[in-house]
């Protein structure tokens, strides 16, 4: 989540480019992403540097050799002569990320191919190197937090319906399916490939000595374990250079339109799949893949995208995506064959609601994750539900962090660590913040999954005083105003 200071670091980045002339919101974030990585380029440079000096070792893998040098932030940003460092940056330094990767034709090197540089002048860039210097690249997923900034200023944003995905939110969702070093995972609407990331960083912290054993289990995490697809060219940039700055350097991050025909040739290929896809438009039938269209009969991208999760899934894949409340409850045709195709032929695992105030401040639509098996042959017995109603974040526009020691104010750990022992969640009623479902009420209710059809609200008894006693109690008032008014009326004599 971007707030305070970075935000204001932002805007101040962002005006200066507008006083510059460039004005594009796609551009600015662009150009401002190349600046960020280049200089994440010379942090990592320096952290290899650190540990080769501390083992007495040359440096694995350098980023920059000798020759390079001047090539690194920490140097051109020192030059201190506005058109020098303009010439070294635009001549040398991005032809240098442009090409990043060429020599093994990488993903990166791939879609960087089209990267132009395009801040027209010296002072414009002397200005944005040193406002980008005061951006702080800590562990958090900065060029991710600074796009979901920019949607706030993109006006069709919310038509396309890109809404990047909380990093908080992409966390849990991770940590609930558990990625192992031998899945395949696939986000098909990557964006800025947030949930590649995480999941990523989730396979780095619990299964490093796994996933770098040998050369060939290296070569099967940088190669064939993260695939994304996305039709924006500068998404997929941004997407490649977020995967290379987190230590995954092959990954698939191809250009397609996952819904369409002509891309309709994937199938059975993946064990996860971690998706929040657009769910803001609708297609035309033609160009939509017709074995989607095979599994449900619909215009809306949010259930053709349902039907491609469950198409892409090897048999025992799982899925954890993010739907809108409609997907839970709608009352059409192609909305009740996808719901009954998920209990019925699949193995529906959980439904958690999330509060509208998490997409927030760039959408207020209320939405849930799903989490499902594919097994073709059903398996479906009870369905977890849970009735998420705080983030660790303020649900305004403004989002601020609250105190997520407090299960009030954050509800992650607790479905973290329920959804993990479900069997300690048979005897819990429905009137709890989670409880389990069986198939055969769902079915009875039309295979609705909104919790609030299952969930069972307790009102407290309320007495209230009997009509008379209240008349009396008016009667009262009424003669204490009027003998008020009589004494006031005494008084003016």
């Amino acid at each position: 989540m971007i707030t305070g200071d970075i935000k204001n670091k932002i805007d101040q980045i962002w005006n200066a480019f507008w006083s510059g002339g460039i004005s594009n919101p796609l551009e600015v974030m662009e150009q401002m992403t190349y600046l960020l990585f280049i200089r994440r380029l010379d942090e990592l440079q320096l952290v290899k540097e650190k540990k080769a000096n501390r083992l007495k070792q040359p440096i694995v893998n350098p980023i920059f050799d000798e020759s390079q040098a001047h090539l690194r932030w920490s140097r051109f940003t020192t030059l201190g002569d506005a058109s020098q460092l303009y010439n070294v940056v635009a001549n040398e330094v991005f032809p240098f990320i442009k090409n990043l990767g060429a020599e093994d034709d990488t993903t990166y090197s791939h879609h960087m191919k089209d990267a132009r540089f395009t801040i027209p002048t010296p002072a414009l860039l002397t200005k944005v190197v040193d406002l980008v210097a005061d951006v702080p690249m800590d562990d958090k997923d900065t060029k991710g937090d600074i796009y979901e900034y920019m949607l706030g200023k993109i006006a069709s944003a919310g038509q396309n319906g890109q809404f990047r995905t909380p990093r908080h939110i992409i966390k849990m969702m991770v940590e609930l399916m558990q990625p192992k070093p031998t899945d395949t995972i696939c986000d098909p609407a990557c964006g800025t490939a947030g949930f590649l990331v995480a999941a990523s960083e989730y396979l780095n912290e619990h299964y490093q000595s796994e996933i770098f054993a040998n050369a060939d289990a290296a070569k099967r995490y940088n190669n064939d374990t993260f695939f994304g697809y996305d039709f924006d060219s500068t998404m997929l940039r941004i997407g490649s250079m977020n995967m290379l700055l987190h230590g995954v350097e092959n990954p698939n991050i191809e250009n397609r339109d996952s819904l369409s025909q002509a891309h309709g040739d994937i199938a059975d290929k993946f064990s996860l799949i971690l998706a929040n896809p657009p769910f803001a438009g609708s297609l035309d039938y033609d160009s939509t893949a017709k074995n989607l269209l095979a599994t449900v009969k619909t215009k809306k991208t949010e259930l053709l995208f349902i039907a491609l999760f469950l198409r892409m899934l090897k048999i025992g894949g799982r899925a954890a995506v993010i739907v809108p409340d409609g997907v839970l409850f709608g009352s059409s045709t192609a909305h009740k064959t996808l719901r009954q195709e998920l209990v019925e032929k699949q193995q529906l695992e959980a439904i958690i609601s999330m509060p509208s105030g998490v997409f927030k401040p760039y959408a207020g639509v209320s939405t849930a994750i799903v989490i499902f098996t594919k097994t073709m042959s059903g398996g479906t017995d009870k369905v977890w539900f849970y009735d998420m109603q705080a983030d660790g974040y303020s649900l305004d526009d403004k989002r601020n962090e609250l105190d997520a020691s407090k299960h009030e104010n954050n509800n992650i750990p607790d479905i973290i660590a329920r959804f993990k022992n479900l069997e300690g969640e048979k005897d819990r009623k429905a009137t709890e913040q989670s409880f389990l479902v069986d198939k055969a009420d769902i079915a009875a209710n039309g295979y609705d999954l909104s919790i609030n059809r299952y969930k069972e609200v307790v009102y407290e008894q309320v007495e209230y005083e009997t009509p008379s006693k209240i008349l009396a109690d008016l009667e009262l008032l009424e003669q204490d105003i009027l003998k008020g008014m009589a004494t006031l009326k005494e008084m003016l004599k």
